[in-house]
């Protein structure tokens, strides 16, 4: 058994955005050097289900579910949140973008 891989949350949302803006998996694997697609399944999986809490976890350690991490205080936790939706407000911005300029090709 190989030795487990610990990747920074930017990494995680870098990957997912590819995914969301038609990047192949094999691609997005080289680029970010993931080792295994199954990875990627599970970030993307965890997105769509608005488990954002998950990518701040480290290897091996799971949170009870939709628990999620414990904060010092109310302020790193909501300063933690913000950061979250402000992430997956731009790759919005950026699928949407995306879209446009799909839409626009197509006609």
């Amino acid at each position: 058994m190989g030795t487990r891989v610990s990747y920074p949350v930017e990494i995680k949302l870098k990957a997912i955005e590819m995914r969301l803006a038609g990047v192949p998996v094999k691609e997005v694997l080289f680029q970010l050097n993931i080792r295994n697609h199954t990875q990627l399944k599970t970030w993307m999986k965890w997105y769509q289900n608005g488990e954002m809490h998950r990518f701040e976890q480290p290897v091996g350690k799971q949170y009870t579910y939709g628990k999620g991490p414990d904060f010092e205080n109310e302020t790193s936790k909501l300063k933690t949140e913000n950061r979250q939706l402000k992430q997956q407000i731009e790759i919005l911005k950026k699928y949407k973008e995306l879209e446009r300029k799909w839409y626009q090709k197509s006609q």
